[in-house]
């Protein structure tokens, strides 16, 4: 059984709308009020729990009802529930809506990854790094290291967030966090290199042009699209369904940090051409996730509306 706790304070003269609509809902269940009992802000604190597949229909009528801007709610998931009433309720009366994503949870997460603090910009310059040793070394590990802890996955989610709800500002937020952060991990890239070539430190295979690893990075093709793609779909889905075992698998499989420090590499050592298909990549694959990303999202809020029509009941906006 899958639900959610919500913690609400409303003003005294929304809250008998509030109770009306919590009272409605079949899905609600443990329900309490204590009145005039919430401060900062003030009002009557009022606190249930929702099943998860009813649970967009309820948050919706509650911001119809301006409780978000006059009043307070605060959305926490519910590990374990015991409750047999609310699990036949589940079991007949939803169906396949009880595994529906809760979309206010969903993009609650996604606005939370698009925060762009000083630590975004460090987390990209040393992912920038890792990954430019990685190209030296003929390091898989490294690479893929890099992949991990580099967090424009959060930023290119934003912006196909912003897109989606049509949001300027939050795709202008993004697009300037990806474009700043990938050109300050490039120019760090570069001096790094421009140092490892300085003092002639770069590995011999490396300099003899073996560099099975940089091939990867700097050749972009058909499956550089056909991954880009999935993992934009994976990605996605990860986020509505709370999967981080996926999302973790996403940035493992995504070629943008490698192929911003494929480019300082390049750069450095006049290789123009591989600068050129790094470039190629790293475009490639942030224009893709975006895009996929947006799709995604769209296509999983229809399939779930369809799914809640058929039960008699919209859940998707």
């Amino acid at each position: 059984m899958q639900m959610i706790h919500l913690r609400l304070v409303s003003p005294a003269d929304l809250t008998p709308q509030v109770f009306e609509l919590l009272t409605g809902d079949r899905f609600v269940f443990n329900l309490v009020v204590l009145p005039v009992r919430a401060h900062r802000p003030t009002g009557d604190t009022i606190v249930c729990d929702v099943l998860a597949g009813g649970a967009n229909t309820v948050l919706r009528g509650l911001r119809e009802l301006g409780l978000d801007r006059r009043g307070s709610m605060v959305i926490e998931p519910v590990e374990i529930a015991f409750s047999g009433i609310a699990a036949e309720t589940e079991r007949q009366q939803l169906g396949p809506l009880a595994y529906a994503p809760v979309w206010e949870e969903v993009e609650a997460r996604i606005r939370a990854e698009g925060t762009y603090v000083p630590s975004f910009y460090v987390y990209l310059v040393i992912a920038g790094l890792l990954a430019a040793s990685g190209i030296f070394t003929n390091s898989q590990i490294l690479i893929v290291a890099a992949m991990v802890v580099g967090p424009e996955y959060g930023a290119i989610t934003s912006v196909a967030l912003g897109i989606d709800h049509h949001s300027g500002t939050r795709i202008r937020q993004g697009l300037l966090a990806l474009t700043t952060g990938f050109l300050l991990a490039i120019a760090v890239t570069l001096v790094f290199s421009w140092v490892i070539r300085a003092r002639d430190l770069q590995p011999t295979a490396f300099e003899l042009g073996i560099r099975p690893v940089s091939s990867l990075i700097d050749a972009p093709n058909f499956f550089s699209v056909v991954v880009a793609v999935l993992a934009g779909v994976v990605g996605i889905m990860s986020l509505t369904q709370a999967r981080t075992s996926a999302l973790l698998g996403v940035f493992i499989s995504v070629t943008t940090i490698p192929a911003a420090a494929g480019i300082g590499v390049s750069l450095a050592f006049s290789d123009w051409d591989q600068a050129r298909g790094s470039l190629a990549q790293l475009l490639l694959n942030i224009v893709l996730l975006i895009v996929v990303g947006v799709l995604t999202l769209r296509f999983q809020r229809f399939i779930w509306r369809r799914i809640g029509r058929s039960g008699g009941r919209t859940e998707a906006r």
